[in-house]
């Protein structure tokens, strides 16, 4: 599905927080997700629920995902598709096409799934792939930017190499993406939203996680957010901007022992399962958020709290 949104509003950034990964298998039909992750999607359409909830409707609506083929990105494209958005993402994955097969033919959530091959870090292809998208139905609603790469090495150690790649891909790659979309938002005529996906390592030190280079760029993702948001509002008052921050599953797996520690430092005691970031990215994509912008949402357990 592409993640697009009708008239040019305000860029509205919010920070989402990566969960830790838990496989998990609820009521309804379960879903595969990277990394052997189960998700479900409710038995009921999101169409058939309460109309006191029309807000959180996507039906018609166009988006783009980046690093929605699998993961994180990908859970976020499947929740716009149930809401009866479409979603276009600009990488295959195996994943991604069981995603398609779910949801392409299923007429009950109206939305549909799609994918561009995209390199976020070259502005020209963005800015084609995003143009494509927009004229395809003659609009864009929205993006979310998910896409991003982690590197776990002590400070001292990173190479000239890393640095540039993790900067291109996690900060320049969201610059970059962000400013394909809104300039294609303002040119359809379409009030919508860019949510930018940091993380809580944009925010804290993590304990055990030496990823120096990872979460200075994150947290310029937020910042970049809230710049989005307060420049777009100024300008058109028509974009929103918001940012969330999850976390890696990948740092667990790299690192021993990273997820008793994280589990033992936040309120709840454990690590989010994917599934609970789904309704998060819906409500800063739909009109149930048309008054958040320039805002950083965080998930966390409570992580940051105490």
């Amino acid at each position: 599905m592409t993640l697009i949104r009708g008239t040019t509003k305000l860029l509205r950034l919010g920070v989402f927080r990566q969960p830790t990964i838990q496989p998990t298998v609820q009521g309804g039909r379960q879903l595969a997700t990277n990394a052997g992750i189960k998700q479900t999607l409710p038995k009921e359409p999101f169409q058939q629920m309460d109309q006191r909830f029309q807000s959180f409707q996507l039906r018609g609506k166009v988006f783009a995902v980046t690093g929605g083929a699998r993961g994180l990105g990908l859970t976020m494209a499947e929740a716009l598709v149930e809401a009866g958005g479409e979603d276009r993402l600009p990488e295959p994955h195996e994943e991604f096409y069981t995603a398609q097969a779910r949801a392409n033919p299923n007429p009950q959530y109206g939305g549909s799934l799609h994918y561009h091959l995209l390199d976020v870090c070259d502005r020209d292809s963005t800015n084609q792939i995003m143009s494509a998208i927009a004229d395809g139905k003659n609009r864009l609603d929205g993006l979310v930017a998910a896409a991003g790469v982690n590197h776990i090495e002590s400070a001292i150690n990173h190479s000239a190499a890393d640095i540039e790649r993790i900067i291109s891909i996690n900060y320049t790659g969201a610059f970059t993406s962000a400013t394909a979309a809104a300039t294609q938002m303002l040119n359809k005529q379409c009030q919508g939203s860019i949510l930018l996906v940091s993380s809580m390592s944009g925010m804290i030190a993590n304990k055990g996680m030496k990823t120096s280079i990872y979460n200075s760029s994150k947290d310029a993702v937020i910042q970049l957010a809230r710049s989005f948001a307060m420049e777009e509002q100024h300008r058109y008052g028509r974009q929103r901007g918001n940012t969330i921050t999850p976390m890696a599953k990948m740092v667990m797996d790299k690192t021993p022992g990273t997820k008793e520690i994280w589990e033992s430092e936040n309120m709840l005691g454990r690590l989010a399962r994917p599934e609970e970031f789904r309704d998060i990215a819906l409500l800063l994509m739909s009109n149930a958020g048309s008054f958040m912008t320039g805002s950083t949402i965080v998930a966390d357990g409570g992580h940051t709290a105490w």
